[in-house]
């Protein structure tokens, strides 16, 4: 029989990972157990793989018909949870190298892109502040999780590959700002999640053709359940929905304000008392203007501690 350190620890591993993300900045990212606890003093790394296909739009400012793309994404990830000032956190940042091809029709001409290279990096800092105090390894095998509230903030860094002569590009040539806000509540092996996020954005002075792009705000909802069913492995539902960011090029507004609802299912299973895969499946449904795609996502990680 397995020891409540072992089945403690390789729960860990799965809740401290960072979320299956794709390169685009989309609204409706599903982050599920991303307000959950881990011991202090853990390291993760991850690589993970991603496809997605149909409506991908990078950038909503200017409207593309009948727009049909396939899009790839390899990400390299690193996790490390810290003890600040008593509270569990962590930082984890993020850097993807993507593929794809669109094709689309814009002002009535067809337009095709294809293109491979790093998408915008990204570095977040969460903290846990109430319900989830920093323990080390030996302390969190007794530690039993309720009510949990957590907030972070999140940063799209524009180093990605960008052309301001293509509309579809890799990298969005400007900064993304996301503050987080979580609530999760723990029963028995059941966790039910609730979040809230807001997406601000930085002008893209070089945008589409030398224009300068602006975008307002989106706010975004999300819910989790998920379940645990032993030695860390668990599975949930997830769904999320985003309003809002309106673009303008020049001052000029566009009939471009995001509505839409994504749907997903994702499960983690540990491997070892180091290693964890993790699956992901996506899909959206558009209530207005927005991305409208599907994506499969997978990953795998290895955790270790500082010293012994």
């Amino acid at each position: 029989m397995r020891t409540s350190s072992s089945r403690n620890l390789r729960g860990a591993i799965a809740l401290a990972a960072i979320a299956l993300t794709h390169a685009t900045a989309s609204a409706q990212e599903l982050e599920p157990r991303l307000f959950s606890p881990a011991p202090t003093g853990m390291n993760i790394v991850l690589g993970a793989f991603g496809y997605s296909f149909g409506n991908i739009l990078l950038d909503p400012a200017v409207l593309v018909e009948d727009l049909d793309a396939r899009l790839v994404i390899l990400t390299a990830g690193y996790v490390r949870t810290l003890n600040v000032f008593g509270a569990s956190a962590k930082i984890d940042a993020i850097v993807p190298v993507a593929g794809g091809d669109w094709k689309g029709v814009l002002e009535g001409q067809d337009t095709t892109r294809s293109a491979t290279g790093f998408g915008d990096p990204r570095v977040r800092f969460s903290v846990l502040f109430t319900g989830a105090p920093a323990l080390s390894r030996k302390e969190f095998v007794a530690y039993k999780p309720g009510t949990i509230v957590g907030a972070g903030l999140q940063v799209w860094v524009p180093l990605g590959q960008y052309d301001p002569d293509r509309l579809f590009n890799l990298g969005s040539n400007r900064w993304v700002f996301r503050p987080q806000l979580g609530v999760s509540q723990t029963l028995s092996r059941w966790v039910l999640e609730a979040a809230a996020a807001g997406w601000f954005f930085t002008q893209n002075t070089n945008f589409f053709g030398g224009d300068r792009l602006s975008q307002n705000p989106i706010g975004a909802l999300q819910a989790h359940v998920t379940y645990e069913f032993s030695q860390g492995f668990w599975a949930g539902a997830d769904a999320g929905y985003g309003r809002g960011g309106r673009t303008s090029v020049n001052g000029e507004e566009k009939e471009t304000r995001i509505s839409n609802w994504r749907l997903g299912f994702t499960v983690a299973l540990p491997i070892s008392s180091h290693d964890s895969i993790k699956f992901a499946f996506i899909s959206g449904l558009r209530a207005g203007k927005g991305a409208d795609y599907n994506t499969v996502l997978g990953a795998y990680q290895y955790r270790w501690f500082d010293g012994p």
